[in-house]
């Protein structure tokens, strides 16, 4: 269960204070629409660690508290700022402003949306050890995942929210229907689906020109081999040249299906910092 997953369950019987980073100004420890949300006796994710967030927990705490007490309407969103210089004890330089937001169970829905929606596309093809650590690894980050195979019954349950599980017979069947701006990787457990479904997303790439990034498991032979048979079906050169394989960052010779997914997470979090 990822931080989203854990914060929606805990809200269904303990209200808390959400911490959400509404803007920043130079250089600040997180991004905008980073979050935390404080309980009385917990906290989940982080704003930046520090002083920033201990003075963040403390007035979240005292907000949650104030709530409770039902003489006193419900407390509106608060928005404040923060410089990170001397007197906060941190030397960034820079100023986050906080928006203190008080939630509850009736705000699971509109928090799930709203959580969510900043998270990024990505397809994995592919149900097997590789794609259950990768979806392990992959769903603690801002991602949508949207999980295919053509077998049944190959999911496991107690999934995040972040991952939609898709049976899909032909498999390549589901490239059409993938979010525009999928990143996509592909690891099925037969190299003729693998292929089939490289030519579906290249065919897509030529038509539409959406997927930033078309991952593929396997050696360098294997990808010698596949190049060869694309080629034959039609696709250039520089249609292939938007293959990666193989995936996750060089240099990595651990094969176990855990190490994998570290490279690969790892090869998408420095594309996302070329976009």
């Amino acid at each position: 269960m990822n931080s989203i997953s854990n914060l929606l369950t805990r809200l269904a019987t303990h209200a808390a204070v959400l911490i959400t980073v509404h803007a920043t100004r130079g250089s600040v420890p997180r991004e905008v629409g980073a979050w935390m949300a404080v309980w009385g006796d917990e906290v989940l994710e982080t704003i930046g660690g520090g002083r920033l967030e201990w003075d963040a927990i403390a007035h979240g705490r005292t907000m949650l508290a104030t709530a409770m007490d039902q003489h006193l309407p419900q407390p509106q969103p608060q928005r404040i700022v923060y410089r990170l210089g001397p007197n906060l004890g941190q030397c960034c330089g820079g100023e986050v402003e906080l928006q203190f937001e008080r939630v509850s169970v009736v705000d699971v829905p509109s928090l799930r949306a709203r959580l969510l929606a900043r998270d990024e596309p990505l397809a994995l093809f592919g149900g097997g050890h590789v794609g259950r650590a990768l979806v392990h690894v992959l769903s603690t980050l801002p991602l949508a995942i949207t999980w295919i195979d053509s077998r049944d019954e190959i999911f496991p349950v107690g999934l995040s929210d972040r991952v939609q599980c898709e049976h899909s017979d032909p498999v390549q069947a589901a490239v059409p229907t993938l979010a525009s701006a999928s990143k996509v990787l592909i690891m099925s457990f037969s190299h003729a689906e693998d292929l089939d479904i490289v030519a579906a997303c290249l065919t897509r790439q030529r038509e539409r020109g959406d997927l930033p990034y078309i991952g593929l498991i396997g050696s360098k032979t294997k990808w010698a081999s596949f190049r060869s048979r694309l080629t034959a079906r039609g696709f250039s050169d520089a249609e292939l040249d938007h293959v990666t394989c193989p995936i996750g960052i060089p240099g990595i010779a651990d094969k176990r299906p855990e190490a994998i997914a570290i490279a690969v997470a790892a090869q998408l979090l420095l594309l996302q910092k070329t976009e």
